[in-house]
């Protein structure tokens, strides 16, 4: 007899799942082993960053897939209905179903037996799957994921996991006292640089050198500079889910060996720090963050962040494990340092140091689907000739 976990892994592969991303439950921690065993994997922060990953995966012609606890549906809504619904990105989603049976957390109970009532005003698809006899739909939210690109959660109640023999973890699980080794290695720049550029400066810059590299931009005024200064096939605009520009930028990473760079801003790495722990952790080669820092939420009034007198973003990309760190302020340096990230061969994060100020960019003509269909073609279609 097969045990529900193994046929999860069954029914992942039969669909073509090649990416997994998860967060830990412990209803479902005897099949997150063989997940790890089966699949590529990552280990998530937060569920958000999961659906930018993803998002950047499939892009990259991946097929991912995620697999939480239902709690992190509560920080995923926006990001699926801005990202994923919009711009019509498939994301399946195995949520390990809280609050609802024999449930001795309290606090799981408020969100949990709310959710499908949740998802459904959120136009958001889902299935119940409330014992093991039930499994095999998880195949069929698969398949309409993928078909009719959008995302849809399969709830799975914990009754499904109640009679099943699989002892993975139980064989698997990690020594009760890991040894623990780090070592950080630090490239700052020490003295503090007065601001010269603009963010338009810095994006038409390096908007200048592209030449085969993918590029992801934090949405509003960014990605309409940057359409303005050099629109491209191969440039991913966002138009929501802030916070997710570098998860984004990651997935794809994760799924080409082209060059990736990512034109983030302060506000939005601040308000999603948890992505360059991933960056850190993932450290692909291929990828290049330019951290665009004015100290303000450019798009919406220029209103001050963390970053203009609290937080060095470079200082956080070390501490998240990112080495290859530069720190710049002046045009023909930025353009240096770019071109050099581009041939260090490790995970790049270059620190911009800009004024604040927005240019009078038009809005991109572009709808979201637009700009994910052309990305996709256009990388497919240089896949193909090399």
């Amino acid at each position: 007899m097969v045990n529900p976990e193994e046929e999860v892994i069954e029914i992942m592969k039969k669909t073509g799942i090649d990416l997994a991303a998860t967060l830990p439950c412990d209803r479902i921690k005897n099949l997150l082993p063989l997940v790890s065993e089966n699949f590529p994997e990552i280990k998530l922060t937060r569920e958000e960053n999961g659906v930018g990953i993803c998002a950047g995966a499939y892009l990259a012609g991946g097929k991912p897939m995620m697999l939480i606890q239902s709690t992190g549906l509560g920080n995923m809504i926006n990001a699926l209905e801005s990202l994923n619904v919009i711009c019509k990105i498939p994301l399946p989603v195995l949520t390990s179903w809280r609050g609802v049976y024999k449930e001795g957390i309290e606090a799981q109970v408020p969100l949990g037996v709310h959710l499908p009532g949740i998802l459904e005003g959120a136009g958001i698809a889902y299935t119940t799957i409330d014992g093991p006899e039930k499994i095999g739909l998880l195949e069929e939210v698969i398949r309409d994921a993928y078909e009719n690109l959008r995302p849809h959660v399969a709830l799975v109640s914990p009754r499904t996991w109640e009679g099943s023999s699989c002892c993975a973890w139980d064989t698997q699980k990690a020594p009760k006292t890991p040894e623990k080794e780090k070592v950080c290695k630090f490239r700052l720049t020490q003295k503090v640089l007065e601001p010269r550029m603009i963010r338009n400066d810095a994006i038409s810059a390096v908007a200048t050198e592209l030449d085969g590299e993918l590029t992801v931009t934090n949405l509003g005024v960014p990605c309409k500079e940057l359409y303005a200064a050099r629109d491209r096939d191969l440039n991913f605009y966002m138009f929501g889910s802030m916070g997710l520009t570098t998860s984004i930028g990651l997935g794809i990473a994760l799924r080409t060996d082209r060059q990736v760079v990512v034109f983030d801003g302060d506000g939005s790495l601040l308000m999603n720090p948890n992505a360059l722990l991933e960056v850190g952790r993932e450290a692909p080669e291929n990828l290049t963050i330019l951290a665009l820092d004015n100290g303000a939420y450019g798009s919406t009034g220029s209103q001050e962040t963390c970053a203009l007198r609290y937080i060095d973003l470079e200082i956080l990309a070390n501490a998240c494990g990112i080495q290859n760190t530069h720190k710049v302020n002046a045009e023909e340096e930025l353009v240096y340092l770019y071109k050099d990230s581009l041939n260090a061969r490790q995970t790049s994060f270059i620190h911009v140091i800009l004024k604040p100020g927005n240019t009078k960019a038009p809005n991109i003509p572009l709808s979201p689907e637009d700009v994910t269909k052309r990305f996709m073609e256009s990388l497919k279609k240089d896949q193909n000739k090399s």
